[in-house]
């Protein structure tokens, strides 16, 4: 019976991330702390999603639906750029009169909890990070822990500053030149476009962003792991210059090439940041494996 309850207590002190005791964890184990994982995880993302569905009528105009007013910051920045540069409105946007539409019964009451889910993930988000990072850190050595330091935090940090890029700048970009272009002159068709429509494409920019500014550290890790070198970083620029559009293209739903260079841009030096940052751990690895072998 002592046998048993010693067991228990590590199975449950396990779960809760205590690794004091080194006996192996069975397989079910591992399934078990991974349920858990994931318990704790949805219910994040659950409990900021009904606190959003709370305040979805705020939310939606204060936040879902603020690039789509004229008066918003990005256009009035731009606007002031453009007159501080003395080139009058050459860079101010035309305003844009958007009517978004349902077209199902339940559209506005599925559309609310689509945003709210969708919010609620991206507020969770630095808890699921870590989540999913305390059930791989046990499998990692002590070397490996000490290359992973910060993960979470900078993880998250290009996430957020991604989906701040993709709603501040390429968001406003592509909903002006989406609701502007128009078909013949006579303004026969009219651009009237579904809330889901519109909702969607605002995910995938934001959440696009999100994970293509991941680059740094996607380079530090592969670095770290020896799968690339900052000379290999280097040769590949001009590939890495194609697959950057390509990633802009699919990211971006205009595919005009303003856009396209606005997306474009940011990569490109998150490409050359991350070929610094690859360099700096390349010189440190060589500098430990020096040390070794003095």
């Amino acid at each position: 019976m002592a046998t048993d309850a010693q067991e228990r207590k590590s199975f449950f002190n396990r779960i809760r991330g205590d690794r004091s005791d080194k006996a192996e964890m069975s397989f079910i184990d591992h399934l078990e702390e991974l349920r858990w994982n994931i318990v704790r995880s949805v219910l994040a993302i659950a409990v900021a999603a009904v606190v959003c569905f709370i305040y979805i009528d705020w939310i939606f105009d204060h936040v879902i639906a603020a690039p789509l007013n004229n008066n918003f910051v990005t256009y009035r920045w731009i606007c002031d750029l453009s007159h501080k540069l003395n080139m009058g409105d050459s860079l101010c946007m035309p305003p844009i009169n958007p009517h978004l539409q349902y077209t199902t019964l339940g559209g506005a009451f599925y559309g609310s909890i689509n945003l709210a889910m969708t919010l609620g993930f991206i507020i969770a988000f630095p808890y699921v990070l870590y989540q999913i990072w305390k059930f791989v850190r046990p499998a990692l050595k002590e070397n490996e822990l000490k290359y992973t330091r910060g993960i979470v935090f900078w993880v998250t940090f290009f996430f957020l500053l991604g989906c701040i890029f993709g709603y501040y700048i390429l968001t406003p970009y592509t909903t002006n030149f989406l609701f502007s272009y128009n078909m013949g002159t006579k303004g026969i068709v009219e651009n009237r476009p579904t809330f889901s429509d519109y909702f969607e494409n605002l995910t995938d920019m934001v959440l696009g962003c999100g994970i293509a500014f991941q680059m740094p550290m996607v380079s530090y890790f592969l670095t770290k792991i020896g799968l690339i070198t900052p000379g290999f970083l280097k040769s590949a620029y001009r590939y890495a210059i194609v697959i950057i559009i390509v990633i802009a293209a699919v990211i971006t739903p205009s595919g005009d090439v303003v856009t396209l260079s606005i997306v474009a841009a940011p990569l490109l030096l998150l490409y050359w940041l991350g070929i610094v940052i690859s360099t700096r751990v390349n010189k440190n690895l060589k500098k430990k494996e020096a040390e070794e072998w003095s």
